[in-house]
Parts: C-alpha cells; structure tokens; sequence
C-alpha cells in the first residue's frame, strides 16, 4: 500500500521573520516552524538547548522525599540494592543511581531480573531473596509503577521501598515509602516525558546536594554528574521518549559527555564498535549502535553484564565484556531475521495483513526477547499494531507477547480492554507485553482484532510521509546540510528534517548491502548533480528500483553528512519513493 506524502506549506513572510528576529538561517527557521516552533526566544531555547535548562531536580514529584530518605540509609550504613529493568534504559538508570551511591560510599549493589525467566517489574521471589541477603532499602529504577502487590510483599519483609519509574500509572499506587515519578496523579511536573534514566539523573542530583549541604556539589560529584548525563543521554535515546525540553538537553551534553568521559566500559564498547573514530557523536550512534547492544544483552538473558559494563572501571573487564555484548548483538541479528521470515510468512499465509486490522501471530520456540523487534518491524511495514506471541515448544509455559502499534491505537488501553484472554499485560500506548495460555490465543486475537477495528479509520490504513519541504540536489551543499545539523539531535518527537526532490533518476542499479542483504545502496541524479543515497532496511525494494532505472522518481529522503577518513560529504537515507507524477512538482506533492 503506497504512503500519503504531507508536505508543510511555509509562509515566506514568516520564514523571513523568524530568521531576522531568531539570528538562524533561512532553512532553519522553515524547519524550526515545520516543527512548531515560531517564537523567537523558543527557538534560541531550542537550538541553544543550555545544560542550565534543566529543572531543579525538587521539583520532579517524589524526589525530596526519597532523597532524604537514601541519604538516611547511606548515612546509616544500610544496605542498599537499585532494582533495575533489562532494557537499554532500565541499564542505564541502574548504573548511574548505583554508580551515584557508590561515590557517595554507601553499601549498595543492584539486581536486575532475567527477562526470560522472571519478566518485566518487581518480583516477588526476587524481594525475598533480596531480603534474605541483607537488603534494607530497595529502590527501583525504570519499574515498579504498577508492582502493588510486589510492594506489599516489601513491606511483609520488612524492606524500604522506593519506586522511581516513569511508565504509565494504574489505578491503584503501589504502598511505597516514597514514590518519583514525572506523571505521578495528582502532581504537575513541567516536563512529563522523562525516560527512566532521565529520572534517575534527577534523583541522583537530588542527593548529591544534600550529601554536599547545599545546590553547590563537590568536584567529585560535579565530575560524576556530568559523566551521568552521558548515561541518562543513551536511556532517553534509547527509550524513544520525545527529544524535545529537558530530554533534548540530556542527549545534547550527554553527547560530548560520551565522548568526553564515557567510562572504562563505554569506551570499551565506544572501541569495539568504530564509534572511537568518530570525531563527533549523535543521537543516531546512540540510537542505532550502542543502544541496540545494551538491549541485545537484556533480550538474551544477560542485563546484569550491561549494568557491569556501565559501571566497572578495571579496562581489562570492560574490554572483554564489551567484545561479549557486541557477539550477543550478532546473535540478536541473527535470531532476529529468522523469525521475522516466519513471522512474516504466517501473516501471508494465515491472515491478510493488506485487509486485517491487526496481526496477532504465534509460533513455537520464536525467542521472547527479540519478537518485539519483529513485531514493530512488521508494524511500520504494514502500518497496523502487531502482537508476536512466543509458545512453548512443550505448551508447559504460559505464551510471551509483544505488541507494537504504529499509529493511533492505544495498545495500553486494547490489551485492558481483552485483559480476560490474558495472564498480565502493561506497557506504554505504542509498544507493550503480555502474558497469555496458549489455549486463549485464537479468542485473544479476536477480540483484538475487533477493539483495533473499532479504533481504526480507513485513513489510519494508510502511512504518512511528513515532509518539511521541497529541495532539489542542487541545495544539499555541505553548508546547507551543516545549517540543518542545528536542530539536532534528532529522534522521537525531533525528527531528522525529511526533504522531497522530484523528477531525479538512479545513476545506476541499487545494490543490496549488509546483513541479509537487508539494506540498499544507491546513487542518485539530478540535474547534473549526483549524490549517494541508502535505504536501510529497505533491500525489498531492489527489484522494483532496477525496473524503474530509465524513469524519472520522486524521493522523500533525509539529507545527512557522512564522515570516512577524515572526508566530510553530504548522503541521502531515503525514507519513500514514487514514479514522478505527470504535473508540476508542487501539484505532485499533497499539501
């Protein structure tokens, strides 16, 4: 099914005026009002993104609370576990907290549950032995929102707990001693969107300036904070929470934090995956690179290795973990392709993914930790929520479910609303898990199917192509696309600026590169003007390109300067593509 273009119309007037009165250039201010941003000191605030931008950390509910009460467990010498999660985010919040508490000289270590074994949140058995080994204060990082009856059982053991998370609220609250949370009912932080790491940062803060007396810090908390925002910078990343206010400042220092002072382990994982050559770093290595590893070890069982490669400081150890995670990354890949091919093949075969509104598959032996990948994979290809559903080889297990919308469908709400085909479920609107007896999974998938058509419009079928303007290849000088780097760092809620040309044509075959042949690489015309393009993850569209070789196209792509020993050059990542239009180039576009 073809995509809708949406291109942004731009008031020159406008354009002219924010550009005087904001001191940017002209493809700045276009962008920055293709993004709503139209006054002028909201766009210096924007592009300046000032590390004094931040909030003070008392501000974020819960915070003052449960930072008197840590300082009191660390002054008193009680031991202390960071209760972590086994995602990119959860790993990085766990290190810093711990790391932060370590300096402070307290008597801390951390847990975090096996995702295969004991699953997402609190867990119960895991308080118990936690208990048994001498913990007094817990504290989670990234979970523990909805964990009520795990927070009673804290308390029958006679545990302090303190939920720090930033996941969606239930209902009900769990009983804790103190709970910091940016959406926390009842309270109006400035900024709800933190991620997990961003919160824990805060917590962080918090605590080193009581610990110091005062807002000003010690040098050595002042070095460990700004090494910390590193750390929060991947977990926003990493979570794909909006890049806009405090979490587009996280990830603009955290930026030079990494490259500055990673730590033995990043550096280590800095090294192993060419990012060390890099002269600059963007939210995109974080993003595609470093973040997909860290998950990669929490997908295969192996979370506590990535918290250990956050925090340790012995080279040695941080090297040889590092090289381990980056295999477990190549497993990851591997495992990865292999179910989506049979993902993909029973949504051809059993179902009809052009007509169904939603996809809700199962197989057996598909690895739980990666069907979520596949699921947002078949998602964005398809543009309909998707639930993968891993068996048990022996049907003794309860089903592992992941779902991944691309749209509009709340899947928070979808999975409440069949919460009686299910064991458990929870998650955010657009990606979630669940729990389910393999006999329940056909009523499941009606039921669905059905709350999901009902959400549905015929206009939600289609996928949208938002683009920020026209510009042919002629304008993607070296300069220009250096103008555009301003609005960065791009991602969730901040998007690399998509530009569309019209009328260009391949200078040449596309070929099929990477793992799998999943990618294209390509070079294309216009006017004279030839540049290098890629399609990352697109190498099925190889064939129907090379048919098109002698016909004119339109493209929507996102311009971005490429770095190889030294040499700078501008490159196109396509992102649509259609045969020109027989009109004029702004009919061809819808507007």
């Amino acid at each position: 099914m073809g995509k809708r273009w949406r291109i942004h119309s731009h008031d020159a007037v406008r354009i002219a005026e924010l550009e005087r009165a904001a001191a940017v250039p002209a493809v700045v201010a276009q962008l920055l009002l293709s993004r709503g941003v139209h006054d002028p000191r909201r766009a210096r605030d924007f592009l300046d993104a000032r590390l004094s931008g931040l909030l003070d950390p008392d501000l974020l509910p819960g915070v003052p609370e449960a930072s008197e009460r840590i300082l009191a467990a660390l002054q008193a010498g009680r031991r202390i576990l960071i209760y972590g999660d086994y995602d990119a985010d959860g790993m990085t919040a766990t290190a810093l907290l711990y790391s932060c508490l370590r300096m402070l000289g307290g008597d801390v270590g951390y847990y975090v549950p096996n995702r295969l074994d004991e699953g997402y949140g609190l867990n119960a058995e895991a308080l118990e032995t936690l208990a048994r080994r001498g913990a007094s204060l817990v504290v989670t990082v990234d979970c523990g929102i909805g964990s009520c009856r795990e927070a009673d059982r804290a308390r029958e053991l006679g545990l302090e707990l303190i939920i720090t998370d930033h996941h969606e609220p239930g209902q009900r609250l769990p009983d804790a001693a103190a709970i910091v949370h940016p959406r926390l009912p009842g309270t109006a932080y400035p900024f709800p969107s933190l991620c997990g790491a961003g919160v824990a940062f805060k917590l962080a803060w918090s605590i080193c300036r009581r610990a110091a007396g005062g807002e000003r810090v010690t040098e050595r908390m002042r070095h460990f904070l700004v090494s910390a925002v590193g750390l929060a910078a991947l977990g926003t990343v990493a979570d794909v929470v909006p890049l806009v206010d405090e979490n587009r400042i996280f990830v603009r220092h955290g930026l030079l934090s990494l490259r500055e002072q990673p730590g033995a382990g990043l550096q280590a994982l800095l090294q192993v995956t060419g990012l060390l050559e890099k002269q600059r770093l963007g939210s995109e290595d974080l993003a595609f690179t470093l973040a997909p590893r860290l998950n990669a070890a929490g997908r295969l069982g192996q979370a506590q290795l990535g918290v250990e490669l956050l925090t340790t400081d012995v080279a040695q150890r941080a090297q040889a973990l590092a090289e381990y995670i980056h295999e477990l990354n190549n497993s990851r890949t591997s495992l990865e392709r292999s179910i989506y091919l049979a993902a993909h093949k029973q949504a051809c075969e059993q179902f009809d993914p052009e007509g169904d509104p939603a996809l809700v598959l199962a197989g057996e032996g598909w690895h739980p930790g990666v069907i979520g990948i596949v699921a947002g994979r078949l998602a964005e290809k398809y543009h309909l929520p998707v639930v993968m559903i891993s068996l048990d080889q022996l049907g003794a297990k309860p089903g592992m479910g992941s779902a991944r919308s691309p749209h509009g469908v709340n899947l928070h709400e979808a999975l409440a609303v069949c919460g009686e085909h299910l064991l458990a479920h929870g998650g955010h609107a657009a990606a979630a898990g669940l729990k389910i007896d393999p006999a329940a999974v056909e009523a499941f998938r009606e039921a669905f199917c059905e709350h999901v058509a009902g959400e549905l419009t015929e206009a939600d079928r289609v996928a949208e192509v938002r683009i920020d303007a026209e510009a042919p290849l002629s304008q993607l000088t070296l300069q220009t696309v250096q103008q555009i780097e301003q609005l960065a760092p791009f991602g969730a809620g901040n998007p690399r600026p998509t530009l569309c040309a019209t009328g260009v044509r391949l200078a040449e075959p596309p070929r099929r590169i990477g793992g799998g042949e999943r990618h294209l690489a390509l070079k294309i015309t216009q006017h004279q003007v030839s540049l290098r393009a890629m399609a990352f993850g697109q190498g099925e569209w190889a064939d129907e390109l090379t048919a098109k070789l002698d016909e004119p196209l339109d493209i929507a792509y996102r311009p971005v300067i490429n770095e190889f020993r030294g040499r700078r050059s501008v490159e196109l990542h396509l992102v649509d593509w259609r045969p020109t239009q027989a009109a004029t180039p702004s009919q061809a576009l819808d507007s």
